[in-house]
């Protein structure tokens, strides 16, 4: 029984550049062997079933040698199992796939090559130089800065790259640029060459420096960027001044929490991630069922009977039509019942079923349906809720008159799994933003943090604390999170476009 091995190309660090067909092929994966250039964001692809195993090496640390490497893959595929070898950039281009490749066909062993896109082309785009140009560069050359040392001399004939093209792209050049600077320009290359070097590009951490041949080993010391690194030079380097685009969206190099559930952050994550912030997932809560559906369960098989139906969040949407479904119901079990949707959120989640809201508050608050409503005297009212949800509107209907009907359809839990991770980045004053999207994620934060020995005001001190809304802000308030910063209507995008503004502000 023999299986099958895929050299997968990860691309040069930013998720969202990985192929279709890489992702197809980490779906499927048994096993992933994952280099230290490969984005460990898009193992998520991988089954949770799939074995996830690190093999990265560096200039000087292999944590597993090649030959080991080698072995690994083998025998991985001998067992029948899918294997995904996940190299950073493209495995062809200085990545040893070729040699892996080899190895495999050797034994036999059934593969596939999966190009990526490869790091020299990705970083300078992101950091806006381009590579060619009608006016500047009409070749351009990757050449690799770290060859393999048992060679018994250099093969780069760096004299010859001199005076033979218009743009040199150098990997792993890092630790040998003096010594590649001085032979090109042995070579005839002048010092005052325009060159930059970009480090971590795609990623939230880029940094570059735009310099001359002869001064950028110094430039590189002077600001602290070392490997991983791409060195460029040319004429094309000067064109960042002008072309630099990634590094300048608004919340580039700003390190922000989201302490949203994992399953619900999705939206903030890639809102803050467009606009350049480098995000930290602490989810400090997940909902899951309530202990007894029971009372929901019955308000669903009599669906028919109420007058009005009221969501308060998309989680309620999302666990009453889950209900709704197992009970062998559909959006018709609404019957003539009208619906509240309390929030955008929960008026698409409502929407993406079919439902289109009969009346959404001005404001996303169970106060402002209070206030909007007319008589409710004599009227049927559901309410599915979150076990520990505000008693606002069953309270205040109950006692205008209305039959209400507040089953619980969901709770939320405490996280605090990674907690660890981010008091040490607190600690470190090493993050620059934190949001909130409801009083219990402040809650659970809190707890979290005090488990330190200190309150939070004291970790919050220099941080950005961005809330979605005054019930929010209330709760963080009552806990002793000083609030910086709320959002202008209660949903995600004002969150972020309030970190927008505030960081604007200090800049």
């Amino acid at each position: 029984m023999s299986g099958c091995v895929y050299l997968v190309g990860a691309g040069p660090g930013d998720p969202k550049l990985l192929t279709l067909r890489a992702k197809e092929c980490l779906e499927h994966a048994d096993i992933v062997f994952y280099d230290a250039l490969a984005n460990p964001a898009v193992l998520r692809w991988a089954p949770e079933t799939a074995e996830r195993i690190f093999v990265g090496k560096r200039s000087g640390d292999h944590a597993v040698p090649q030959d080991d490497m080698n072995v690994l893959l083998v025998k991985a595929a001998q067992s029948g199992k899918t294997v995904v070898r996940l190299k950073g950039g493209d495995p062809f281009v200085f990545g040893r796939g070729g040699e892996e490749a080899e190895e495999l066909r050797q034994a036999g062993i059934a593969f596939e090559i999966v190009p990526g896109v490869t790091s020299p082309v990705a970083a300078t785009a992101y950091a806006g130089i381009p590579l060619t140009h009608r006016d500047y560069a009409s070749s351009v050359a990757f050449v690799t800065g770290h060859e393999d040392p048992t060679k018994p001399a250099m093969s780069v004939r760096w004299r010859n790259l001199a005076q033979s093209v218009d743009t040199i792209a150098i990997l792993m050049g890092v630790g040998n640029l003096p010594g590649i600077v001085a032979e090109l320009v042995a070579g005839g290359k002048s010092p005052d060459t325009p060159a930059a070097a970009v480090q971590w590009g795609t990623t939230p951490k880029q940094r570059a420096v735009v310099a001359t041949l002869g001064t950028l080993a110094d430039e590189m010391v002077r600001v602290e960027i070392g490997s991983p690194a791409i060195i460029v030079i040319g004429g094309v380097a000067q064109l960042r001044e002008r072309l630099a685009w990634f590094d300048a969206r608004p919340l580039f190099g700003r390190r922000v929490v989201v302490t949203r559930a994992r399953d619900q952050a999705s939206s903030l994550v890639e809102l803050l991630t467009e606009r350049g912030a480098e995000v930290i997932e602490f989810p400090t809560i997940r909902t899951e069922a309530p202990e007894s559906y029971a009372e929901l369960d019955d308000a669903i098989a009599s669906l028919e009977t109420f007058d009005w139906i009221v969501f308060a969040s998309a989680n309620g949407v999302e666990h009453f039509w889950a209900r709704l479904v197992s009970a062998g119901k559909d959006a018709r079990a609404f019957g003539s019942a009208r619906v509240v949707a309390i929030g955008p959120a929960t008026q698409a989640s409502l929407a993406a079923r079919g439902i289109v809201a009969d009346f959404v508050p001005a404001q996303s608050r169970s106060e402002a349906v209070l206030a909007e409503f007319d008589s409710v005297r004599g009227l049927r009212m559901l309410l599915p809720r979150a076990e520990e949800g505000r008693d606002v509107l069953r309270a205040g209907w109950t006692e205008a008159g209305a039959n209400v009907v507040a089953p619980t359809a969901y709770r939320t839990v405490p996280v605090t799994s990674d907690a660890d991770e981010v008091r040490a980045l607190l600690e470190a004053r090493e993050i620059d933003a934190v949001t909130f999207t409801s009083g219990s994620t402040v809650e659970h934060f809190s707890a979290a943090i005090r488990a330190s020995g200190f309150e939070p005001s004291y970790w919050l001190a220099d941080v950005c604390v961005a809330t979605i809304g005054p019930i929010t802000t209330t709760a963080a308030q009552r806990l002793g999170v000083p609030v910086t910063v709320e959002a202008s209507s209660a949903n995600v995008e004002a969150v972020v476009e309030a970190l927008v503004a505030h960081f604007a502000a200090r800049r």
